[in-house]
This record gives C-alpha cells, sequence and structure tokens, in this order.
C-alpha cells in the first residue's frame, strides 16, 4: 500500500517499493552517472568498457567518442597513445556529440538529449536532459540552442522524423522551443546562417528555417540518389554522405530551389567533414575518403585510408582526422587518428580500441580477460574498475566463446579453431604460444594440473595436454550425449554443462575418462560451477538450478530458481550465486541469489544491462559481467550491512507558484529513508529540506517563492551510511503573471 506521512517542512511524501537470448547468438577515473543504473536493485555501476564507436568531436587536446552507452573523453595530446582521462556512462548508445563551453551535447539514442559537464575532463558529469519522441542521432549548437535530428518514428505505417530545437541556455532544465516533422528518418543536422540543413534518409537534404525557433518551417529540399545520413555546410554549399552513392555537392544558395553542383561515388558513405577544399568521407566499407572539392562540380579523390572497422563518424582539425569506427562482429571497433598533412597519403598516428563484444570473462591479477566473440581476446587493466582501460588485444582465427588465465597464459574456446593459447605476460602485445585444433566446435575452458578441458558441443569434452603450451596434445576425449557447453574440473571430476542437463566424468584417468554421472534438466544447461558438493547450473530458460553431487554416481536436485531471462553463467561465491542472464524479453543482466539454504535460493540483487549477459566472474566484491557486443560492466552488490544503492532517476515538476513535487526510482531494499536537499539557484549552498521513510519515492516541497528555480538531490541512507547522491534535477515555480495570462477566467 502507499506509505505517506508529513515531515516538518510540510513535504507531504508518497510512494511504493519497486519489485524489480537462443542464448547469444539466437537471441576510464571517471563519473558514472546515476541514472544510468536505474535498472536495478541493490546492485550499482562501477565501471564500463565497451561497444561501439559511432561519434567524434575534438576540442584542445581532448577527443569527445561515443563508446556504447559511454561518452569517454580521450587525451589526445600525444596522438599516438590516446588516453582516457573520463568517462560517462548514459542511458542509450552515443550516436552524436557536440561540445561546447565546457559541455557535451549527446544524441543518445532512444533516450534523446543529454547534456554532459566536462569542465573537468577527468569528472565529467550530468547537467540536464531532454527526452525526444524518436531515436536521436544527430546534434549541433549554436545560441543556447541544440538543434536534433531525431528518427525512427512510425506514423500511419510510415517511417518519419523529428527536428527539434531546444533550449540549452540552462543545462540543467533543457526545454523544447519548436519542432517540425521530417519527410523520412533524420538522421544529422548543420545549423549555419539561420537555416538547419538536414540529412534525412532516404529523401536527402531537407532545409528548415530557424530564424524563429518557435516555428521552424521547411524550406526547401533536395532528393539525393542514395540514403543521406551526414552532412556539412560551408559556403553555400551543402556536402552530404549519401549511403548508396556517395558525396553530393548541392548548391543551397537559393535555399528554396536546390540544385546539385557535383559528387563523387562510393559505397557506404556515412560522415562527411569539409576543411581547406577538401572533404573527408567516413565509408563504413572503404574508411577514410579525401576527396578534393576546391572545384566542386569535378570532386576528385585525393586519397584515402582503410580503416580497420567500418567508418562511421569524422572529424578534422590541425592536420588529423579523427574516425569514429562502428562495430562489426568481423571487425573492431573504435578510434583511428589519421595523419591527413599531406592529403594524398594519410597515415595511422594512433588508435583507440574501444573493445567490443563480451562473451566470457576471467579475473587475475588486476586484469580481465576477456573471450570477445569474433573479436578474439581483450586484455582490459581493472586496477581502477572505475576507469578501465583496454591493454591489449589478440584476434583468433575462430570465435571466442570462453577464456581462462593462469601463470600468464589465457586459454580460449575459439569455435572452429579449438584451443588457442595466448602469452599474455606482456598485456600490451599478447602472441600466440600455440593451439590445438579439435573436433566440434569450442566453447568451454577450464585448466587446472597442466590439463585443458575444453568443452566441444557435439563432440563433448576434450582434455588437451598444455604442460608444453606451445605444443599442446590431445590426452583424452569423452563423447557426451548432448551438447557440451561449459565445464568445472575439481577432485578428479569433470562436470559438464551439457545441453539436456549435468554430465559428471571421471578424469582421474585422462587418457581413459568415464561417466560417473549424470541429471537431466529441464531447460539447455549452459554454464556449471561446483563447490562444497553442489554443482550450481545455468539451464537457459529454465533458469537456475542447485544439484546435490556429493555422491557423484547419483545427483539429485536440492533447489531451483526460475530466473526472469535466460540463463546463461554463473559464479558462486560467499553465500550467493551470480547468474548471467541472455533473453528473449526485456530481462537480461545479473541476478544475485542467496543459496546459503540451497533448497530455498532467494533474489537479493540484480541489474538489467543492455544487452545478452553471457559470462560473470566476481572477486573483491565486484562483478564482471561479459555483455555481449555491450562490452564488460563492473558492478558491485551492496546487501545487508551496506550501505545502500542511491536512487535514480529524479525528476522535479513545478505545479504552483510555490509548490514542487519530487519523484525517483528506488534501487535498494536495504534503506532507512531518503534525505532530500535543495539550492537555490546555481550558486546557492545544498542544504537538508526533509527526511522520508524506506520505499517512499515522492516529496511535495511547499513554501517556495514564485518564479524561482530550485535544484534538487537525494539520498538513501541506512544505519551503514549514505548512498551516493542521485541526479540532480531542476524546477521552476510558475509565474504567478503567466499563470493569469494562460488563465483569465481566475482572474
Amino acid at each position: 500500500m502507499k506509505n505517506e506521512h508529513t515531515c516538518p517542512t510540510r513535504c507531504s511524501v508518497g510512494g511504493r517499493k519497486r519489485s524489480l537470448s537462443s542464448l547469444l547468438v539466437g537471441l576510464a577515473l571517471s563519473a558514472l552517472v546515476q541514472n544510468a543504473g536505474a535498472q536495478g536493485m541493490n546492485v550499482e555501476v562501477v565501471g564500463q568498457i565497451g561497444g561501439e564507436c559511432y561519434a567524434v568531436q575534438v576540442v584542445g587536446n581532448y577527443a569527445y567518442i561515443g563508446e556504447g552507452w559511454n561518452l569517454t573523453i580521450l587525451d589526445v595530446s600525444n596522438p599516438s597513445q590516446p588516453v582516457p582521462r573520463g568517462r560517462v556512462l548514459l542511458p542509450d548508445v552515443v550516436r552524436g556529440v557536440f561540445v561546447s563551453g565546457g559541455l557535451a551535447y549527446v544524441a543518445d539514442s532512444g533516450s534523446g538529449l543529454q547534456i554532459i559537464d566536462v569542465s573537468n575532463p577527468t569528472a565529467p558529469r550530468l547537467r540536464g536532459s531532454c527526452d525526444t519522441p524518436g531515436y536521436t542521432r544527430g546534434v549541433h549548437v549554436i545560441g543556447g540552442l541544440a538543434y536534433v535530428a531525431d528518427g525512427e518514428r512510425w506514423v500511419g505505417g510510415m517511417l518519419v522524423g523529428t527536428f527539434e530545437i531546444i533550449d540549452v541556455s540552462n543545462p540543467a532544465a533543457p526545454q523544447l522551443r519548436g519542432s517540425c516533422d521530417t519527410r523520412s528518418n533524420a538522421w544529422s543536422v548543420y545549423v549555419a546562417g539561420g537555416r538547419a540543413y538536414v540529412a534525412d534518409w532516404n529523401r536527402g537534404l531537407l532545409i528548415i528555417d530557424v530564424s524563429d525557433p518557435s516555428s521552424p518551417a521547411p524550406r526547401g529540399s533536395y532528393l539525393t540518389p542514395g540514403y543521406a545520413t551526414g552532412v556539412y555546410v560551408t559556403g553555400g554549399l551543402a556536402y552530404v554522405a549519401d549511403s548508396g552513392s556517395g558525396l553530393q555537392i548541392i548548391d543551397v544558395s537559393n535555399p528554396a530551389s536546390p540544385t546539385l553542383r557535383g559528387s563523387w561515388s562510393t559505397g557506404t558513405a556515412a560522415g562527411v567533414y569539409v576543411k581547406g577544399g577538401l572533404a573527408y568521407l567516413s565509408d563504413g566499407d572503404s574508411g577514410l575518403m579525401i576527396v578534393d572539392v576546391s572545384n566542386p562540380s569535378s570532386p576528385q579523390l585525393r586519397g584515402s585510408y582503410n580503416t580497420r572497422g567500418p567508418a562511421i563518424g569524422v572529424y578534422v582539425t590541425g592536420g588529423t582526422a579523427y574516425v569514429a569506427e562502428g562495430e562489426s562482429y568481423s571487425s573492431c571497433s573504435g578510434l583511428a587518428i589519421i595523419n591527413v598533412s599531406n592529403p594524398s597519403s594519410p597515415q595511422l598516428r594512433g588508435y583507440y580500441d574501444t573493445a567490443h563484444s563480451a562473451a566470457d570473462v576471467y579475473l587475475t591479477g588486476g586484469m580481465a580477460y576477456v573471450a570477445g566473440y569474433r573479436g578474439g581476446l581483450g586484455i582490459i587493466d581493472v586496477s581502477n574498475p572505475s576507469l578501465p582501460q583496454l591493454r591489449g588485444s589478440y584476434y583468433t582465427p575462430g570465435d571466442a566463446w570462453s577464456v581462462y588465465a593462469t601463470g600468464g597464459l589465457a586459454y580460449l574456446a575459439d569455435g572452429s579453431s579449438g584451443l588457442q593459447i595466448i602469452d599474455v605476460s606482456n598485456p600490451s602485445t599478447p602472441t600466440l604460444r600455440g593451439s590445438c585444433d579439435t573436433p566440434g566446435y569450442a566453447n568451454g575452458v577450464y585448466v587446472t594440473g597442466g590439463l585443458a578441458y575444453l568443452t566441444s558441443g557435439y563432440s563433448g569434452l576434450m582434455i588437451i595436454n598444455v604442460s608444453n603450451p606451445s605444443a599442446p596434445q590431445l590426452r583424452g576425449s569423452y563423447d557426451t550425449p548432448g551438447d557440451a557447453t561449459g565445464v568445472y574440473v575439481t577432485g578428479g571430476l569433470a562436470y559438464v554443462a551439457d545441453g539436456s542437463g549435468l554430465v559428471i566424468i571421471n578424469v582421474s584417468d585422462p587418457s581413459s575418462p568415464t561417466l560417473r554421472g549424470s541429471y537431466l534438466t529441464p531447460g539447455w544447461a549452459t554454464e556449471v560451477y561446483v563447490t562444497g558438493g553442489l554443482a550450481y547450473l545455468a539451464d537457459s530458460s529454465a533458469g537456475f538450478k542447485i544439484i546435490d553431487v556429493s555422491n557423484p554416481s547419483s545427483p539429485a536436485l536440492r533447489g531451483s530458481y526460475l530466473t526472469q531471462g535466460t540463463a546463461c553463467g554463473v559464479y558462486v561465491t560467499g553465500g550467493l550465486a551470480y547468474v548471467a542472464e541472455g533473453n528473449y524479453t526485456d530481462w537480461r543482466g545479473l541476478q544475485i541469489l542467496d543459496v546459503s539454504n540451497p533448497s530455498s535460493p532467494q533474489l537479493r540483487g540484480s541489474y538489467n544491462t543492455p544487452a545478452n549477459a553471457c559470462g560473470v566472474y566476481v572477486t573483491g566484491g565486484l562483478s564482471y559481467v561479459a555483455d555481449w557486443d555491450r562490452g564488460l560492466w563492473i558492478l558491485r552488490y551492496r546487501g545487508p550491512g551496506m550501505s545502500p544503492v542511491a536512487p535514480s532517476n529524479l525528476t522535479a515538476t513545478a505545479v504552483s507558484t510555490s509548490h514542487i513535487s519530487l519523484s525517483w526510482r528506488d534501487n535498494s531494499t536495504y534503506e532507512t529513508g531518503y534525505r532530500i536537499e535543495r539550492k537555490m539557484g546555481l550558486t546557492g549552498s545544498w542544504k537538508q529540506i526533509a527526511t522520508v521513510g524506506a520505499n517512499v519515492t515522492t516529496c511535495r516541497d511547499a513554501g517556495l517563492y514564485p518564479n524561482m528555480g530550485y535544484y534538487y538531490r537525494v539520498r538513501a541512507y541506512n544505519s551503514a551510511g549514505n548512498s551516493p547522491y542521485s541526479n540532480e534535477a531542476f524546477a521552476r515555480t510558475i509565474n504567478p503573471t503567466a499563470a493569469r495570462r494562460a488563465w483569465p477566467l481566475y482572474e
């Protein structure tokens, strides 16, 4: 039921505690924005790394790039060695970025416009946000206004976009000033001379008069032959990156009647930047193309550089081109820094890899070793878990599904390429030590006693002698009845997650393994962890199973828990089972179960990651979750006896000339209550104005001045201490004069 009471400041409160894919294929010191953690219970985000790179802008010695759900700030003062200085986790994938006046304006896919204070690059923080109706890809800021390209809305069976003008003069409280529909899927925007030029997908270039921001109006358009995705305007010409046709140069001196001046053909043009008579074109298939446009009627190729991944975004300054490479499963993702001082012969200066896919993870010695599917092996320094940094990578010939690291070596189950052994003694330059081709499809690995135990799908379990890593040799094998995908070895027994259940194999004689016992499960067993005479099994859609294996010949079910998604990975420590889940539905991520009573596991915490969590490793109080194409997530569980997780999604709404209503999301079950703080204006001092009880998620602040701006923040508390603060929220009480004009009936 609703909890209500009145606090000493006449702040009435109310709220309720919020309760809370085929597997995977079928299916940097920084501030982490608190409202990005609005997807969990008793779990907070500590750090994250990985994801596609779609956007880049450079200001001074810093490059601001999209890295999956992060805005990452790179120090590029030495272009050959870009170094991450700060990272902000946002609610969705970063598709566009514009930096001005110490603020970064981010086009954040389904979460609209996010405004980040980057005045201190090592500690960026969220200042404000404004949701949009569609999928935000592009943003341009000038004169206190943000011009936003927002697409992918279906109206009457048609795909349409929206062009929006947002007043950002107060970054904490951006407000919509005006908008108009575009004819197709608005992709990017450039603003100059009182006009906005929108790359509008299959409807080409749209020109909008923005001289009156409250009433933007289309002035003209030009239908390009391909799909317009990028635009840059200078000297009365619009240069359009037109996927499928290349570069289109359009004369916009008469905006009501734009005409084609010239074109240059390439394949999948995605972005464009024009400087000094040259157009720098990012091409998904061909990398960076440099086109001489000094004669717009006859553009000519001057030079090119074939990037490692698909080139999506480009920014040029000081003889250097910064190219954002989006992710694909067959290549990499990151930022390429290219010397273009000689346009005929561009040269790579440096590279920042955004460490994309993560199928499995293993921790040792302050390093996270990530099996990255077609991205091979990634080595991530997590000594500072709030700013994980990629140290090195190695591309394997197959599909890296699972990893085990020990003794300066990483052992990879590499799909059709069997076992790959990588020397990681120098994490910056990993090298191949040896390999062993095996039958089947390698997807799980465990190493102990000089032997590697490899699960090979329908070929069962392979036992490989790795005492000489340069020349591994097959010692024995056991053909399990199902699809072997995960393995744990202890006490002379190999416990195999075998699709239809658990298979227990005696491996005391590696050359002649024999069956000891098995247990048939209702789901599809994918991973197993064994400790204390119990086997903990991730059983896909059937959830989590605990099997008593104290008598290996006769395993028996002890307990089970039906997880919300598809259980893919499991790690057990300290009486808790950490279950990684993919999904067919909306739930995926990490669930934390109390297994102190194996017969009745209980949910204690959860976090909903953006992709499909498929592997988890726990050490030092942190959970490292491999989240498929959204990289590595580092999470902290805050249970009984610990300070609570911060509240999130704080909003403030003016309801009268003297009242502001607050609401937030409760992310903990262990708080005693919440402390609400307020300050007046940007330069005011924070003061606590109220406390409310556990499970309460709203507050009404009364007795305020009319037409005055107030900032708020909230934190949870219990006997162990305070949580971090929520995001800040801003609202201005209603102006009584404006209210009388709007409602003449009350005059």
